[in-house]
C-alpha cells in the first residue's frame, strides 16, 4: 500500500515535469515562428499547455519576475519538482527501513 502511494505521487510529478518540458518548448517555438498559433491544433495544444502548467508555476512567477525577458519559472519548478522526488524517494526508503510497510 505505501509503494503504490509513493509510486502515484512519483509518476504525477513525472508527468508534470513532462508537460512543463513540453511547454516550455511549445512556446519557444511560438515565440521563434516556428509555429502559428493561429492554427487550431496549434492554439488548443499550447491552450492545453497553459492550462495545466500556469496554476504550478503561477506562484513562482509572484516570487521571481522574468529577467531580462527571459522567463526562469519553469526551470525553478522544474528543479522543485526534482527536489521533491528525491525527498518522497528518502522518505520512502526511512519509512520502509523503520518497519512500515
Amino acid at each position: 500500500m505505501l509503494y503504490s502511494i509513493f509510486w502515484f505521487a512519483n509518476e504525477v510529478i513525472e508527468i508534470l515535469i513532462y508537460v512543463l518540458i513540453a511547454a516550455a518548448i511549445f512556446s519557444w517555438l511560438e515565440a521563434f515562428g516556428v509555429l502559428d498559433s493561429r492554427n487550431r491544433t496549434v492554439y488548443m495544444i499550447g491552450d492545453f499547455l497553459d492550462r495545466v502548467t500556469t496554476p504550478v508555476v503561477a506562484p513562482v512567477r509572484r516570487f521571481i519576475p522574468p529577467l531580462g525577458g527571459i522567463d526562469i519559472s519553469f526551470i525553478i519548478v522544474f528543479l522543485l519538482l526534482r527536489a521533491l522526488q528525491i525527498f518522497l524517494g528518502g522518505l520512502y526508503g526511512s519509512l520502509i527501513t523503520s518497519g512500515f510497510h
